[in-house]
């Protein structure tokens, strides 16, 4: 039997191919995510661990989570702390570290990184006049304000070298500073294409914010002494406020934090590969299916010779654990090139990754070849079984056995039982808010595997319904519909291959409309100015007052407010207090009152959103307990109470109730009118007035709109490209079964070009039943998509209140034409070879 399975291997090359592609594609798919994901995961790790050499003992400031701490954050570390450090037992130096964004522009006004990581910090110089973290390649350490070092990558982006000018931006205004060296560091951020800009300790502190004072203190051990026991010595001295942890745990710790982050990527591509396996289990079952159906005089002449049936059922396996091995094999020697490709068109983005050898793990190795044997196995194994039940004497006699009516009937029952309550926790799921999720995706899958059963008898009425069109072709179109019917399981497998991917391309294009759709309602209805000015990379960065005094004394801008958030408890709960400017605010924003107005703020008097109102049982004239960012305690009265959204919500107070109690008053937004309205004439003198600084952005209403429609584009346009893998699998599907379903046929086509239908007829028949087919998935893959999308939506509305449902029909008439086009170009070459057919020999073979 094994020397029967490898003769029939051999024998159907052709056929098999497209079984091999298919699996092979999905097997690459995984291989390559693994190897992806490993290779970028140790490179970022033994990164990390590069940045943790030098350091022994790292102490950092520790917030208190209870309600004796002050809600702002934990207190930094004084120079004081750092001097005990350097003299405690067992440490041989020490040395402060001081973090904080710093925007550094090109020689064009550009920003360099876009945002990714701008950081500052201080060049800390130990004993010898070095800082151990950074070696100078040109030039010599800051020493004085405004004085920078660059990191090596940044200087060569940007063009530049010791001598020249940079502009930066620490919090809002621009700075013109002298860059006195070039440095190499070994910090994971810089590596990923961030930018790091080196001040002299005391400007660093000063510039973000922290004079003489520090956000880490870096111990290194003497010799002789270990981290362990010179964590107990600095445990000793450190106040309450305050943590020390060893190099080695912080390493530990962010290698754990790094394959974490790359995990969810890894789990999100396996996702994809898992789908394009799926889809490959339709093509690899119609493959074995017809195999065996057209061995069906073999099969039964190897029964009746003496071969059980547990030993025919093992040859099909055979065969499909050799073509899975095969499949793997490729697969696996294909992902290792996809992994090697994903890395260098992630360098190519800007996004450099730190160096380090491709990683091909024992792990990607065996679970390429498991899968690519076990679902290869698994999908062979009921054509198998049910080539062992062909009775040797009817097959001998070339009578094969239709499906019988009781089991149809059984298959649609079971179809339509899974179909409903697929449908019923659907839409359960979509009525339960946030819990929903659980039973929604469960109740897809349900409904997915109920519509792929009921697939087959959804064939017959919709292609039926293409007949009038098919009528134009003449007797190939008749033919073709006629083909496509003929043998429903086999175009329902087809089918279901593309509907698949055309049900999670429709669902994801349905749900990212309507998502942006609610995004350009909420901005507009939401926000009343003009303009909303903030700091790249993020609206939480600070931005300096200055900034908002600035444009302030601007003539053509009518109404101006910085926004200004600080942390405090409210009545015993952890939250944040929004400063703005009370009579400007009014004008910026556009919220409904349900008790009072914006007349009433200003002083101790707040406006709260309704979320807040309800919790707490709070109205207009309700006295609200609050501890603020220093410590200090007060109480602020309801004046107000306000429906919130996406834009503006929580506890609004004046800015000059909540500043005095900031450790560092800045903004994180500044909201403000001009004349003339949101216009590029104004927003070009924002910038200028501003020094045409690349660090902020100046936005309007649509800008911010238009921003994050750009992230669900990139998001879409990634799982588009994700889910294109599925696409050419089931487009493989196609070509394999109208290949075979030639080879099937053949016969009979012979005997259509005997009576008179051409070349050009054949193919036309074979062309029309592939469009039949693909557009019969399309058609069943859009209403899926459209049902789920819809599901989904139900969810986000929970979230999202301005979520209404938009229904693409512009991208779903493409997605169907998209169908189509699979269709026609599948059947290329099974139609060029079915013309090609000798018609004698093919009314004379077997």
């Amino acid at each position: 039997m094994l020397r029967t399975a490898l003769r029939n291997v051999l024998a159907h090359k052709a056929r098999l191919l497209m079984t091999v592609l298919a699996v092979m594609l999905g097997v690459a798919f995984v291989a390559g995510t693994l190897v992806f994901t490993n290779t970028i995961s140790d490179a970022y790790q033994k990164s990390s661990q590069k940045g943790y050499e030098g350091v022994d003992v790292a102490i950092a400031p520790d917030k208190k989570d209870d309600d004796a701490a002050n809600p702002g954050d934990a207190p930094r570390l004084s120079q004081q702390l750092l001097d005990q450090a350097g003299k405690a037992a067992g440490a041989a130096s020490a040395y402060g570290v001081v973090d904080g964004y710093s925007a550094v522009a090109d020689k064009k006004g550009d920003l360099i990184g876009g945002g990714f990581s701008n950081r500052g910090g201080n060049y800390y110089p130990g004993p010898d006049g070095k800082d151990s973290r950074y070696t100078m390649t040109e030039g010599r350490a800051p020493k004085a304000i405004g004085e920078v070092a660059l990191d090596s990558r940044t200087a060569e982006r940007g063009h530049y070298k010791a001598g020249d000018s940079v502009r930066v931006s620490v919090d809002g205004p621009v700075r013109t500073e002298k860059v006195v060296g070039v440095f190499t560091t070994d910090d994971g951020n810089v590596a990923a294409g961030g930018t790091l800009a080196l001040y002299d300790t005391a400007t660093a502190q000063k510039l973000f914010g922290k004079p003489g004072q520090f956000d880490e203190i870096d111990v290194k051990a003497a010799a002789g002494t270990s981290q362990t026991t010179l964590k107990s010595e600095i445990d000793k001295i450190l106040p309450e406020q305050a943590k020390a942890t060893t190099g080695k745990k912080l390493a530990k710790d962010q290698a754990e934090a790094i394959e974490q982050g790359m995990s969810s990527m890894q789990t999100m591509m396996l996702v994809f590969a898992g789908i394009a396996l799926f889809v490959g289990i339709f093509i690899i079952v119609n493959t074995f299916s017809m195999l065996v159906a057209q061995r069906t005089r073999e099969l039964a002449l190897m029964r009746a010779v003496g071969a059980t049936r547990r030993q025919v059922t093992r040859s099909v396996l055979i065969e499909a654990t050799i073509v899975g091995a095969i499949a793997a094999v490729v697969g696996l020697v294909a992902g290792i090139g996809i992994g090697a490709a994903l890395r260098s068109v992630l360098n190519s983005t800007g996004a450099n990754v730190p160096d380090g050898p491709l990683v091909v793990a024992p792990t990607t190795v065996l679970v390429s070849v498991l899968v690519g044997v076990v679902v290869t196995v698994l999908s062979a194994w009921l054509p198998g079984r049910r080539a062992a039940k062909i009775p040797p004497v009817a097959a001998m006699n070339s009578v094969h056995a239709a499906p019988t009516t009781r089991g149809l009937v059984v298959r649609n029952t079971i179809g339509a039982i899974l179909a409903a309550g697929g449908i019923a926790l659907v839409v359960a799921g979509a009525g339960m808010g946030g819990d929903g999720q659980g039973p929604m995706a469960f109740g897809a899958a349900v409904l997915v595997i109920g519509v792929f059963v009921l697939t087959p008898l959804l064939s017959r009425p919709l292609i039926a319904a293409a007949s009038p069109v098919l009528r134009i072709f003449g007797m190939p179109g008749k033919l073709a519909r006629q083909n496509a019917v003929r043998n429903p399981r086999r175009t329902a497998a087809t089918a279901s291959a593309l509907m698949v991917g055309l049900t999670l391309i429709t669902g994801m294009t349905v749900i990212a409309g309507s998502i942006q759709q609610a995004i350009n309602k909420m901005a507009a209805d939401g926000l009343r100015s003009d303009f909303v000015v903030s700091m790249g990379g993020g609206s939480a960065r600070p931005l300096s007052p200055e900034v908002s005094k600035t444009l302030a004394k601007l003539p053509e801008v009518t109404s101006i407010s910085p926004l200004r958030a600080s942390p405090a408890r409210i009545a015993g709960d952890s939250d944040s207090l929004t400063g703005v400017d009370p009579k400007a605010i009014r004008n910026l924003v556009n919220v409904d009152f349900t008790e009072g107005s914006f007349t009433a703020l200003g002083g101790t008097k707040a406006l709260i959103d309704d979320k807040i109102a309800d919790d707490h049982g709070w109205k207009v004239g309700s006295t609200i307990p609050v501890t603020y960012e220093d410590g200090r305690k007060g109480r602020l009265t309801v004046g107000g109470v306000y429906e919130g959204n996406q834009m503006i919500r929580g506890v609004m107070v004046d800015s000059a109730t909540v500043s005095p109690h900031m450790a560092t008053v800045a903004d994180f937004q500044v909201m403000l009118k001009a004349k003339g309205g949101a216009t590029e004439a104004n927003k070009d003198l924002l910038k200028k007035t501003l020094g045409e600084n690349p660090a902020i952005k100046i936005q309007t209403k649509q800008d911010i709109s238009d921003e994050i429609a750009m992230i669900f584009t990139l998001m879409l346009n990634m799982l588009y490209g994700l889910l294109a893998m599925a696409v050419i699998v089931a487009v493989l599907g196609v070509i394999n079964t109208l290949a075979m379903s030639v080879f099937e046929r053949s016969k009979e086509i012979g005997m259509l070009r005997a009576i008179g239908l051409d070349r050009r007829g054949i193919k036309r028949m074979v062309r029309l039943e592939s469009l039949v087919i693909s557009l019969f998935g399309g058609v069943l893959g859009l209403g899926l998509g459209l049902f789920f999308g819809w599901a989904a939506g139900e969810l986000v509305a929970t979230e999202l209140p301005t979520y209404e449902l938009v229904l693409p029909w512009g991208r779903m008439g493409l997605f169907l034409l998209m169908a189509a086009l699979v269709g026609v170009i599948a059947a290329l070459w099974p139609a060029r070879r079915a013309s090609k057919l000798n018609m004698l020999m093919a009314i004379k073979g077997e």
